[in-house]
């Protein structure tokens, strides 16, 4: 089958850009020709080397480079001979909504972010892809039909971008925190700070470490250097591959306020952490909804407290949380992301003209 996405850009500072990337590297590994068009970035070298094909579009908001835009995207989809188009940004949306009309392909969209209001463009697809059963439900009540919808929960255990890497765990000291994550409200950073203070007065051992960068950088170093526990707080910056620092923690916490189904948990899980996170949007169904990880509620800095304690003064429960990351890990491997994506692929041929594409067809016989 010959798979067509399409992406505002591919650098690495977006979670759907890795997403994506690792479901065209995924599909290549499968036999499928695929491409990226986007307005380009980090990973067009390790794109190519990986056998997807990138493409120049740019998604500057702006009306004449939109339209220039346009054109080029039907060029690319018509001389490519795609199969399907795949969009995973609105803008991207609004941009392949017209060609694969004019082409008669489907258009498959993917729902990364539903708490933004542009999210409901994604609803042009044929079918819409929402990365957890909530975003779904979100998307359903801002009136898409559920029957264009399709949920394919995120993962990214076997993913080509980790290939080759050092899974040397880093040296951290114990008990140690971990939080990897963007830099910002959304992600409950000032919750955690709160939380941590608690943890730091009952167990001054304790350290937590923050892995990432962001708009609010500067504001939370400043404030974590305020606190008490200053000294035992770390910023280590955005890493290319935070993985190690995983493998070298004993918990990992996520105090999100909002987060439709996020990448880092799959890889949290499969560092071997035990797992602190609130019970929001996506994030219950990446800990099998308790079972893989524990669940607070968000905005609860005194909560989530409670359940650091727990692990740091219990080193059987901390035991036993670290082998519940394990529980059903398969499930969030992007072997499965791929093949259940195909799977929507197929059903928005048939939907167009009511036939499948002949690679596609072998695939799914």
């Amino acid at each position: 089958m010959r798979i067509l996405h399409l992406l505002n850009h591919t650098r690495r500072l977006n979670g759907h850009v890795h997403a994506a990337i690792d479901l065209a590297c995924a599909q290549v590994s499968s036999g499928h020709s695929v491409a990226i068009a986007s307005g380009g970035g980090d990973f067009d070298e390790f794109l190519a080397a990986n056998g997807v094909e990138t493409a120049i579009v740019n998604h500057q908001r702006r009306p004449a480079t939109l339209l220039t835009s346009l054109v080029a995207l039907y060029r690319k989809a018509l001389e490519w001979r795609a199969d399907v188009v795949h969009a995973h940004m609105m803008t991207s949306a609004v941009l392949a909504w017209p060609v694969s009309k004019l082409l008669r392909i489907p258009l498959i969209t993917t729902v990364h972010n539903e708490f933004q209001r542009s999210s409901i463009l994604m609803g042009l697809g044929t079918r819409v892809i929402t990365v957890s059963a909530a975003v779904g439900e979100s998307m359903q009540r801002r009136g898409v039909p559920k029957s264009r919808i399709n949920t394919v929960l995120n993962g990214t255990i076997g993913s080509a971008r980790f290939e080759g890497k050092d899974r040397t765990p880093r040296r951290l000291d114990s008990p140690a925190i971990i939080f990897v994550g963007g830099l910002h409200p959304r992600k409950g950073i000032l919750d955690l700070f709160k939380a941590f203070a608690i943890v730091h007065s009952r167990y001054p051992e304790a350290r937590l470490y923050v892995v990432g960068s962001g708009p609010h950088h500067d504001e939370y170093v400043d404030m974590a250097n305020s606190m008490d526990c200053a000294n035992a707080i770390s910023f280590m910056g955005a890493q290319d591959d935070p993985f190690p620092f995983m493998l070298g923690a004993d918990i990992f916490v996520l105090p999100s306020h909002a987060d439709p189904a996020p990448l880092v948990l799959s890889e949290a899980r499969e560092a071997g952490c035990a797992i602190v996170a609130t019970d929001v949007d996506g994030i219950p169904e990446l800990l099998e909804h308790g079972r893989a990880g524990i669940l607070v509620p968000p905005r609860d800095p005194a909560g989530l407290a409670e359940a650091l304690c727990s692990l740091i003064g219990d080193s059987i429960q901390l035991q036993v949380w670290k082998m519940s990351s394990q529980v059903n890990l398969d499930y969030l491997r992007i072997d499965r992301v791929a093949n259940e994506t195909l799977e929507v692929y197929a059903s928005a041929c048939r939907e167009i003209d009511g036939s499948l594409p002949r690679a596609l067809k072998k695939r799914i016989s």
